[in-house]
């Protein structure tokens, strides 16, 4: 049954829409809304509608501290997909903000804990049904508000080459555990950098794919505009097999349009990068926290490219810093919203809601004081500015972003890539339990400079691990035009076959 307010619950819920209503006011729609919720208590009672879950699986269990010495797994299982197909004999690891039916997720918050899906997501099943087995969820940044690897429930997650050193987030315990070794491949999700980011720290193949080419479906959303699933490999080979497996339309997730198709992106790996025309793009060096062997190493790998045939030259696109700001007004106001206050799904489009994870997490209102500073500031601010710009910051943030996605495109009609650093810094310590509340902020949003401006604009962006310095990788990242992604994997494997990145060495 669904609970019947009372007069004085419609008025509180009258003062709260900036009604000034009279008790006779109040009775006459206390009236008025009673064949309304019948309907409600009909949809109720009716079974929800959701994709099978097709193979078995059991919760799985948390590992203990000496089995998870990177603290990278939150739960670890087995869910062996089909007997054959692209990624049999592979294990994945699932970034614990996508949800595998029957296994807990907590999105690396304390207000999720004990929340157990009933759906598998189309990147889950896709997998599953391409051969992979599942071997866990792995560790994500609390509510994956965080680009540092320190701000989940269970604690920070290290960085496999250095412990004690971010690993980065927020798909932290993806981009450890695929570093280590300890699974082939990951899924990771990318708002900000979150695929990226950790790749760059811990030496890995990360790629943000082209918004909505990979189904978002069954993932706990953050701003529907700026979710990205993507893969996370050790080889460019391996990602772009993976990305064959998970691309392509669901008919579930409004993200996706008819471009978004999958190809046969390995096809393009021995293609070599001779006649490429690789721009190195002025604006993504030379931050305030850049650190001279990031910038130099990424010059160097694309002084290679011109070695490998490539045409390589200099290109300029400004309003490139102003894309870290674009990001901040559309996520700071569309989190609040969609993520915080619309509990994850928010409304007004159409695809699969998963309201047992809706109803999960609506509950964080019952644990608010436990929410991570990243999430408090993010909503702070956005609640501020949503309540006294009445969404129109928003509104021309996202009309910049278009500016901005054109800015990108003019460019690319003089170069097939844009070259970068990932990060604009090598994997910094982790901060301690007491450091300053200004350093847990920093080591949140410090790293993103670069990453930031295409979950704008949605182009696809791959990092690649190009030199390592002081024990610490270093990342290189290629940005192409909408759906080329087959262009990225293209020059990224002419790099990887001809260098070893760990001794700056040609092959």
């Amino acid at each position: 049954m669904i609970a019947r307010p009372g007069l004085e619950k419609l008025r509180e819920i009258s003062k709260g829409l900036s009604f000034s209503m009279s008790d006779e006011d109040l009775a006459f729609f206390l009236r008025d809304m009673q064949g309304p919720l019948d309907s409600y208590e009909a949809i109720a009672a009716l079974p929800d509608f959701l994709p099978p879950v097709k193979y078995p699986r059991t919760p799985g269990y948390r590992p203990s501290a000496a089995a998870n010495p990177l603290n990278a797994w939150y739960v670890r299982t087995e869910i062996k997909g089909a007997s054959h197909g692209k990624l049999a004999g592979r294990t994945v690891a699932i970034k614990d903000n996508v949800a595998v039916a029957g296994v807990p997720m907590m999105n690396g918050s304390s207000a999720l804990e004990g929340y157990v899906p009933d759906v598998d997501a189309t990147v889950v099943t896709r997998l599953l049904d391409a051969g992979a087995t599942i071997i866990g969820k792995s560790q994500c940044e609390y509510y994956c508000l965080s680009g540092g690897s320190h701000t989940g429930a269970q604690g920070p997650v290290h960085n496999p080459h250095k412990r004690g050193y971010s690993a980065a987030g927020s798909s932290s315990g993806s981009a450890a555990l695929v570093a280590n070794g300890d699974v082939d491949v990951a899924i990771g999700g990318d708002q900000g950098g979150s695929i990226r980011t950790p790749s760059s720290y811990c030496g890995i193949v990360g790629m943000k794919p082209t918004w909505g080419l990979v189904p978002y479906t069954g993932a706990m959303p953050i701003e529907l505009t700026l979710d990205h699933l993507g893969p996370m490999t050790r080889s460019v080979a391996d990602n772009a097999l993976m990305l064959e497996v998970i691309a392509g339309q669901d008919g579930l997730d409004p993200r996706q349009n008819a471009q978004a198709e999958a190809k046969r992106y390995t096809e393009a790996l021995d293609q070599g990068c001779k006649g490429l025309r690789i721009g190195i793009l002025k604006e993504g060096f030379g931050h305030a926290n850049s650190e001279n062997d990031v910038d130099e190493s990424v010059r160097s790998a694309a002084d290679h490219f011109r070695r490998l045939g490539a045409e390589v030259r200099d290109v300029s696109v400004p309003m490139h810093q102003l894309g870290p700001k674009i990001w901040l007004v559309i996520a700071y106001e569309g989190a609040t919203q969609q993520m915080m206050k619309g509990n994850g799904h928010g409304f007004n489009w159409k695809g699969l809601y998963v309201t047992s994870m809706v109803q999960a997490h609506a509950a964080w209102r019952l644990r608010a004081d436990e929410l991570s500073d990243p999430v408090k500031a993010t909503m702070l601010l956005g609640e501020y500015m949503i309540q006294t710009g009445g969404g129109r910051y928003y509104a021309k943030a996202q009309n910049l972003a278009r500016q901005l996605r054109a800015e990108y495109d003019k460019a690319f009609e003089e170069v097939d890539i844009l070259l970068m650093p990932t990060t604009p810094l090598k994997a910094p310590p982790l901060p301690t339990a007491d450091a300053p509340r200004e350093l847990i902020m920093q080591r949140a949003t410090e790293n993103m400079a670069n990453t930031f401006p295409f979950d704008v604009t949605g182009h696809p962006a791959l990092q690649i691990p190009c030199a390592m310095n002081d024990g610490l990788p270093i990342g290189m990242m290629l940005v192409a035009r909408q759906f080329e992604e087959a262009t990225l994997y293209r020059a990224a494997h002419a790099f990887e076959a001809s260098t070893d990145w760990r001794t700056h060495s040609a092959r």
